[in-house]
């Protein structure tokens, strides 16, 4: 990471079009994304990528963390104004992002120089946005009691895994999982 902090203006943006264009062809291909095609959609050489990212795993990590990064963002960006909506919406975003980066955490974990879990892991980081979250909307009462983020995360995991490459039916399932977890109004019936 320090590394990241001394590049010129010019070489910084070199990075993020290299990771922005490994994020997108990893999500169409998976971890196995051509780096040639990497090289070639960011609209730098071959030699830039691997000066920046000297192996796929250096460049598949970039990659995860600033897709991790880049969610947790969006969460710490929501007003909460609408609470059960803005942690629906980012809970489908998850799950989303999950289910279409194929194989990334696991190419990660992989191999005799692969990332220990804990090295990878960014759940904490994960959990800290989607506790407040989940704590904006329990208090409206729009969470049964015992909805807690940990629940939300592994529910998102298990439906990303499930539906690894279909994004719309990763959203469909996490929309009729979380039905379920809605609180209900007095006569019955859902809160929105």
């Amino acid at each position: 990471m320090d590394r990241v902090k001394t590049l010129r203006a010019d070489g910084r943006r070199n990075r993020e079009r290299i990771i922005a264009a490994a994020a997108e062809l990893v999500g169409r291909d998976g971890a196995q994304a051509s780096l040639e095609e990497i090289a070639r959609r960011a609209g730098v050489g071959s030699a830039t990528l691997h000066r920046h990212f000297p192996s796929r795993r250096a460049l598949l990590e970039a990659v995860f963390r600033a897709g991790v990064a880049q969610l947790c963002e969006r969460a710490a960006a929501q007003p909460g104004e609408d609470p059960i909506a803005e942690l629906t919406a980012w809970l489908e975003e998850m799950t989303v992002y999950t289910a279409t980066h194929r194989g990334l955490a696991a190419a990660l974990l992989a191999g005799p120089d692969g990332l220990s879990p804990e090295e990878l892991c960014c759940t904490d980081m994960l959990l800290d946005v989607l506790e407040v979250l989940v704590a904006r909307a329990s208090s409206v009462d729009a969470l049964h009691a015992g909805a807690t983020a940990e629940d939300l995360m592994l529910l998102v995991n298990a439906i990303a895994v499930a539906t690894e490459d279909d994004p719309s039916t990763a959203s469909r399932l996490l929309r009729l999982a979380l039905t379920g977890i809605r609180s209900e109004n007095r006569n019955g019936t859902p809160r929105a």
